[in-house]
């Protein structure tokens, strides 16, 4: 328990900022431009410049980006709560920023402890679906101080935390018990084609039949399902290997993804198993950047970005289509994902 608790701690602080920025979201009122518009920038500013903070963190890790981050994403919360910007979309650019820096430093400090080990970072990247949740069910019914005080929360677990990042950050080649990868395959192919992975990761992650959807206990469920699959996948890669992990990510979950619209127990099973693909193309890239565990999660975190573009201008409604984009899409995945890891020894 004592080596997972770097883990429980930045899940905590990823579904605390998670709260808070989804709260601030989907409390944004106006015309309908910003309605699109603030979401979209969201997304770019949160995601997209993770590389190049994990670039920078992996550097100089003494920075503590994640103190930063929550600090910054705490003012953005003051800025609406006091009113001061003539702009929402300012408030949005900070929280965006912010928690882009906690991101990398969860990433950084999980990678880093894991020692080869993709669980713990698989844990802290889970608490993210179950802050998602949060911050839009809270928003429109909680007062803006209350969120203050969630922020004033995480001091512990940052301070708890520090203990962890500096040690860490003390190491050479942190990740170098990292062994994924297939390392016959070209560098830029496999970063190419587990990035390509994950963009239709995030794509399908709208895409997916969920017409039972229809109350907030059934959304609950719904992120629930996607953190546990997510904390599960590193579970499994370190329990059973990466290459059965992907069989059961990528065919496990299709049946239960087509034929779980109506069905919500059969859906989330789905849901569950192609959530587990996170910990798998998180692992891959981390094999390929030992010394460099911040970029190698800012190609995940652009992978998500890029995936998630198309769904802001055009979203597909059909569900036959959907279903035909979904079995094709995780079947070009597999074979990805099959050629970008290396074999597992067989155990006698």
């Amino acid at each position: 328990m004592k080596k997972q608790l770097p883990s429980f701690l930045y899940f905590y602080i990823h579904f605390v900022v998670e709260v808070l920025c989804f709260f601030i979201l989907h409390s944004i009122v106006g015309d309908h431009w910003v309605l699109w518009f603030a979401p979209f920038i969201y997304d770019l500013l949160a995601f997209v410049p993770q590389m190049a903070i994990g670039a920078i963190s992996d550097r100089y890790e003494k920075i503590p980006f994640g103190i930063i981050g929550m600090t910054v994403v705490a003012l953005g919360l003051c800025l609406i709560h006091f009113n001061i910007m003539p702009s929402v979309l300012i408030p949005i650019i900070i929280i965006a920023l912010g928690n882009a820096c906690v991101h990398v430093n969860g990433a950084e400090v999980t990678l880093r402890h894991g020692q080869g080990k993709i669980a713990p970072a698989a844990i802290f990247v889970s608490g993210g679906s179950f802050g998602v949740v949060t911050g839009k069910l809270l928003a429109g019914h909680a007062p803006l101080w209350t969120l203050l005080l969630l922020a004033a929360s995480t001091v512990p677990a940052f301070i708890a935390a520090e203990k962890y990042r500096r040690a860490t950050a003390k190491q050479e080649l942190p990740c170098k018990k990292f062994n994924f990868a297939n390392k016959n395959m070209p560098l830029w192919l496999l970063i190419a084609g587990v990035t390509f992975v994950v963009m239709v990761r995030s794509y399908i992650g709208y895409a997916i039949p969920t017409s039972w959807n229809k109350t907030i206990p059934q959304t609950i469920m719904l992120f629930s399902f996607m953190g546990i699959g997510k904390a599960l996948g590193g579970i499994f890669v370190d329990k059973i290997g990466i290459r059965k992990t992907i069989y059961i990510s990528m065919l496990g979950a299709l049946p239960f993804l087509l034929f779980g619209d109506q069905i919500m127990s059969v859906s989330l099973i789905g849901v569950m198993f192609f959530s587990m693909t996170m910990a798998i193309t998180l692992a891959i890239l981390t094999s390929v950047h030992p010394k460099n565990p911040g970029i190698a999660f800012g190609y995940t975190t652009i992978g998500l970005a890029l995936g998630a573009l198309p769904i802001f201008f055009y979203r597909i409604t059909n569900l036959f289509l959907n279903c035909v984009i979904i079995t094709i899409a995780s079947l070009i995945c597999l074979f990805i994902l099959l050629k970008a890891t290396k074999k597992e020894k067989k155990h006698v």
